[in-house]
């Protein structure tokens, strides 16, 4: 049976994605509610980018893979998923006389903010190199917004290291080292922003390895002033798919410190544990899909 593995984790961190902006002014990424609130975010395509900076940065994964052919940028025709794990967990398109496509077997949503944005902006200026020169500084206004954010990574396990296009069927023992890889990223992620490095590590993580490829916890992460909204949540492990309960199959990790009734996450969610316990709970599901040999760590 095919299963999916998917979470919903929760981060503290500021101004993590930047638009076009105008004038000297440079706006963050964020939209409108109905409420009147408007919110930030980081788009999936930026946490993406230092997924994939991290798996090179610690991993070694292979960015030597795209070429521009005809004006568009895109990977080499003659790679495949064997050389890159890029292209194998975030999918690929190549266009020419005969156009492949895989679609990706990682999925993220945006980060979005879960604390409303109010205005604040930054004023800037380069005054410590103007002055070497005698000259006059130029000034830059950035919006500026710290925010718990939340966002929800969907992992097809079955199609990792499966290429039809090129008849290519990955050993178990290389899909489940990608797998464990991203995970290892993904529990230590960062973000390098004008000059910051922002630290998106989870404090809050909740999933699991299901039976049905569905992103349960997408849109269901809430905040009422320091508490952790966690009615639904637990409605949300009620549901059934095959006449089993999502609930036996989840997991929560959670940082100490964070939300105010932690007590109350504790006593209404499914095997809490810290946050590291929980992505080495994660491999060792993914081991046992994949039927390799994994170990938990050892404090």
């Amino acid at each position: 049976m095919s299963k999916t593995l998917t979470f919903t984790a929760v981060m503290e961190a500021g101004s993590l994605n930047y638009g076009e902006g105008f004038s000297n002014i440079s706006e963050l990424k964020k939209f409108s509610r109905v409420n009147g609130n408007t919110y930030t975010f980081a788009s999936r395509q930026a946490i993406r980018y230092d997924v994939v900076r991290l798996g090179n940065e610690l991993f070694g994964w292979n960015l030597n893979t795209v070429s521009k052919q005809k004006g568009t940028v895109q990977f080499k025709d003659e790679l495949t998923i064997e050389d890159s794990v890029e292209m194998d967990l975030f999918g690929y398109l190549k266009t020419g006389k005969k156009s492949l496509k895989r679609p990706a077997t990682v999925r993220l949503s945006h980060a979005i903010s879960l604390e409303p944005y109010n205005g604040d902006m930054e004023f800037l200026t380069n005054m410590g190199l103007a002055e070497r020169l005698g000259d006059t500084a130029n000034l830059a206004n950035i919006e500026n917004h710290v925010s718990y954010y939340t966002y929800t990574i969907t992992i097809d396990l079955d199609k990792v290291g499966v290429d039809a296009n090129n008849a290519i069927e990955l050993s178990n023992e290389e899909r489940f080292t990608r797998i464990h890889q991203l995970l290892d990223i993904l529990k230590l992620l960062s973000r390098n922003i004008r000059g910051r490095q922002e630290n998106l590590t989870p404090l809050f993580v909740i999933g699991g390895v299901y039976p049905v490829a569905n992103p349960f916890f997408q849109g269901r992460i809430q905040l009422e002033g320091k508490n952790l909204k966690v009615d639904a949540l637990v409605e949300t492990t009620e549901f059934t798919f095959g006449g089993e309960a999502m609930k036996q199959f989840t997991k929560a990790g959670l940082t100490s410190g964070t939300f105010a009734n932690e007590d109350a996450i504790q006593a209404a969610l499914p095997e809490v544990a810290s946050v590291e316990t929980f992505f080495q709970e994660m491999i060792k599901a993914v081991a046992n899909y994949y039927e390799v040999s994994y170990e938990i760590a050892k404090a």
